[in-house]
């Protein structure tokens, strides 16, 4: 059951907030959604936001700047947080890599984590059945995602291993290769344990290597973005795609750095990436 948290209109549209208790996540979650305006008896098609670290579903709604486009477009927009919140979920309050704003959208099986943090069902499961279940004017058949940094590392992961479900998959910045990255590696032993065997689901690069596969992908990267070396390296991403025939665009945006500057820049021609799959 939801609970609407709040609903403010922009540009014909609704921007909702709500809340629900989340099973796999064993705690309350707070997801954004904006429904554009629709002709009657029309149902819009789901397009996915996944956040980066640190972040909830406030920033791309606050800093994002998708309403307008999505409005012209007729999408709707879902951005759910990144993470299970609550006194009771385990968290490394010193870690801004790990923990609460850190779920890296995987399902951990390491205690004291694996009873919270299961972002990967979350998104592929429990969030898009509530939806399906609401009387949201939701086309369900037709989803796409994306994402930014953690978050566009997600949306890939998620696209490779679930081909069926998303038309169409784009990211900003996204961690290329987290098994091997200096701010992601640390969460994937956490979560996942010391068996590096295990953290190759959550990885673009080895799924791409182990024969998961996409048709195309789009990804903007800035040339200006200080994590672009140690953390992000889409270079990596690139090899994967080329040696497994996936169309990569690899767009690097130059001066451009990691910020919701960046992203609300070439916002919209990611929507427009996704609208022209989802018809």
């Amino acid at each position: 059951m939801m609970k609407q948290i709040s609903a403010a209109r922009a540009f014909g549209g609704t921007q909702f907030v709500f809340a629900h208790a989340s099973q796999v996540c064993a705690c309350d979650m707070t997801f954004a959604l904006y429904l554009p305006p629709l002709p009657a008896g029309a149902k819009a098609p789901v397009v996915w936001y996944l956040s980066g670290l640190t972040c909830t579903h406030q920033n791309v709604m606050d800093k994002g700047e998708y309403r307008r486009m999505a409005a012209e477009l007729g999408l709707a927009i879902v951005c759910p947080d990144t993470s299970p919140r609550g006194d009771d979920v385990p968290d490394e309050t010193d870690n801004w890599q790990f923990g609460k704003g850190a779920g890296f959208y995987l399902d951990a099986t390491q205690a004291p984590f694996a009873r919270n943090y299961n972002m990967a069902s979350y998104v592929r499961d429990e969030l898009p059945a509530l939806l399906a279940a609401s009387d949201l004017p939701l086309d369900m058949t037709r989803q796409s995602i994306f994402g930014h940094s953690m978050g566009g590392h997600g949306a890939i992961t998620l696209a490779l291993k679930n081909p069926e479900r998303f038309r169409s998959v784009s990211a900003f910045a996204p961690i290329a290769q987290p098994s091997t990255a200096n701010w992601s590696r640390p969460a994937l032993e956490k979560y996942l344990g010391a068996d590096e065997r295990a953290w190759r689901g959550y990885d673009s690069t080895l799924l791409i290597a182990d024969s998961h596969s996409i048709r195309e992908l789009l990804v903007d990267q800035g040339t200006a973005d200080p994590f672009l070396d140690n953390g992000l390296r889409p270079w990596l991403l690139a090899d994967a795609c080329k040696a497994a025939g996936v169309h990569l665009t690899l767009n690097m945006r130059e001066g451009y750095d990691h910020s919701y500057f960046f992203i609300s820049t070439f916002m919209d021609d990611h929507l427009r990436w996704h609208a022209a799959r989802l018809r």
